[in-house]
């Protein structure tokens, strides 16, 4: 037999062996139930024909098979070996449907991301199987009903990304036994109740625009060294926001405006180290003076505490603060002079200082914009004429 058509012949096998190769299925049985179950799930007129979904077709090729040329393009990655699903990222579409309980199948998921989409009814509990996630966003659908208490069994989740929903109900008992979260975004949804206790891990907590409501406690922030964004604004939270508050050790940024809180109460950072940078509490409802220490947190460069019930002078130490580039006091009931630090410093403060009792404060400054209350508001806050 001549060289060539051994070769020939050679090829011809290698080529039966990939294309037999091919054939057969690769990806897990129970993957591919719960990927045809998750496809099924969706209502078919809202997967568009440019869709990740539109190339799943489980009859032409097997969902972990390379090249992914026509088939299963986008949507979904696989382990080294191709025989688990790993990763499941949805393209934002237009998806309309419910998640499948049979999504726990995928036993092997480290990333679920839906978000952008319609899926709505309820988060299914048995998401919990789901031992080996790490990523669960399902940020921008319409999912309702409560956050499931099974979810706090995913301990090896690193974000949890559950925000602009419909959800309902109270924050789960057991959310501090998440100990790998670093990540908790719960924002604009329907949640109501008090905080619980915090995961020890948390870096970034956002759970704006809700109506949870209560005391801030310590009980619910204690142990959270690593925390540097907490974003709880537009809430029904009262009360007192004890000192402790701003001496956790790795703040950053607070922002609680529009709650109903009626104290604040500030200490000095301890030592004088702090990295707070940014704090809004503007909207509330808090009485008292301005807190002067907040002129100690070296790194402040933002403060807001806009439209409250402070009364008394604006602290000296303030106009000093170089780090100050953010001041907005307006509508308050301050009085006295606005200290001139602010209008005569090389770099001038932006925000604002209208809206209150202030005197002197010059009309050519946009910080005394808005113009100051009327003398007879005033004198009817304080009882009396108004005196630094």
């Amino acid at each position: 037999m001549k060289l060539s058509s051994i070769s020939n012949a050679a090829s011809c096998f290698l080529l039966v062996i990939v294309q037999i190769s091919l054939a057969v299925a690769l990806t897990s049985p129970q993957d591919i139930s719960a990927l045809k179950a998750f496809k099924a799930s969706i209502k078919p007129s809202s997967i568009q024909p440019w869709s990740c979904l539109a190339s799943w077709d489980f009859t032409a090729t097997d969902p972990c098979a390379l090249p992914r040329r026509t088939h299963f393009t986008c949507g979904l990655l696989c382990s080294s070996d191709s025989t688990r699903v790993t990763q499941l990222t949805l393209d934002p579409a237009g998806y309309s449907g419910q998640l499948t309980p049979l999504i726990s199948q995928l036993t092997q998921l480290t990333i679920l991301d839906l978000s952008d989409n319609y899926f709505f009814g309820p988060i299914p509990a048995s998401i919990s199987s789901l031992s080996n996630l790490q990523l669960l966003t399902l940020r921008s659908n319409s999912f309702s009903s409560s956050v499931p208490d099974s979810l706090t069994q995913l301990k090896n989740l690193d974000s949890l990304d559950l925000s602009y929903n419909s959800l309902s109900g109270s924050l789960p008992k057991n959310t501090f036994l998440m100990s790998s979260l670093r990540r908790l975004d719960l924002s604009y949804n329907k949640l109501t109740g008090s905080l619980p206790k915090l995961p020890p891990n948390l870096s970034e907590l956002a759970l704006k625009n809700n109506v949870l409501s209560g005391v801030i406690t310590k009980n619910s922030f204690d142990g959270l060294t690593q925390l540097e964004v907490i974003e709880l604004s537009e809430n029904s939270f009262t009360g007192t926001l004890e000192a402790w508050f701003f001496l956790l050790p790795a703040l950053q940024q607070v922002n609680l405006s529009n709650n109903t809180l009626t104290r604040v109460e500030i200490s000095k950072p301890v030592d004088g180290r702090s990295d707070l940078v940014a704090v809004d509490l503007g909207f509330n409802k808090i009485q008292g003076y301005l807190p002067v220490n907040f002129a100690d947190y070296p790194m402040l460069s933002s403060l807001s505490m806009r439209y409250n019930r402070l009364r008394g002078g604006i602290p000296l130490e303030f106009s000093h603060k170089k780090s100050l580039k953010r001041l907005f006091l307006d509508g308050n009931f301050l009085i006295g002079k606005a200290p001139i630090g602010f209008f005569t410093g090389d770099v001038p403060v932006a925000g604002s200082l209208g809206d209150n009792c202030l005197q002197g404060c010059p009309v050519s400054s946009q910080l005394c914009s808005p113009s100051q209350k009327s003398y007879s508001v005033c004198k009817q806050a304080y009882g009396r004429r108004p005196r630094p």
